[in-house]
C-alpha cells in the first residue's frame, strides 16, 4: 500500500484485505474475517452494555433512534449502490472481453479519486454497518428490561 502510494500517488482501499487469504489458499480473505468479527463484536458489546441504556429516556432516546434509522438507511443505500456498480462492472467487462473479470480486483473511484475503494471490501463494510445500525435501532425500539431483571 505504501509502495503504491509512493509510486502512483494512489492506493485502493481494502485491496490488501481482499487479496490476502487466511489461514490457507482459497479459504477466506481478511475482509470476510473482518466482517464477521465486526458483527460478532457488536453483538458482544450490545449484550455486555445493555444496562447503560436503561436510563436513557425521553428526547435523548428519540434522537438516538432517529440517528440510528438514518445510519441504517444510509448503509442500505450504500449497499445497493455498491452492488449496482459491482454488477455493472462485471457485466461491462464480460461484454467487452467475453471473460469473467477478477471480481476481487474491481474498484471504483469513489469517494476520492486518489483513494478508490475495492468493491468487495466496500460491500462487506457497508453490510456490517447496516447490520449493526439496524440491530441497534431494533434494540432501541423494543420494550426495555429493568436492571433488576
Amino acid at each position: 500500500m505504501t509502495q503504491d502510494w509512493n509510486e502512483e500517488g494512489m492506493f485502493v482501499m481494502g485491496e490488501v484485505l481482499v487479496q490476502t487469504q487466511v489461514p490457507f489458499e482459497n479459504f477466506a480473505n481478511l475482509s470476510t474475517w473482518l466482517f464477521f468479527s465486526i458483527v460478532i463484536g457488536w453483538y458482544c458489546v450490545s449484550r455486555i452494555g445493555w444496562k447503560k441504556t436503561t436510563n436513557l429516556r425521553s428526547y435523548r432516546m428519540g434522537l438516538l433512534q432517529i440517528m440510528l434509522l438514518g445510519f441504517t438507511i444510509i448503509c442500505l443505500y450504500e449497499i445497493l449502490w455498491t452492488f449496482t456498480i459491482l454488477n455493472a462492472e462485471i457485466t461491462s467487462q464480460m461484454i467487452v472481453s467475453g471473460q469473467t473479470p477478477d471480481i476481487d480486483a474491481l474498484a471504483v473511484d469513489y469517494p476520492d479519486v486518489l483513494r478508490p475503494w475495492n468493491l468487495i471490501f466496500a460491500t462487506k463494510i457497508w453490510l456490517a454497518g447496516a447490520i449493526i445500525s439496524g440491530h441497534a435501532f431494533y434494540l432501541s425500539t423494543k420494550p426495555r428490561k429493568s436492571v433488576e431483571d
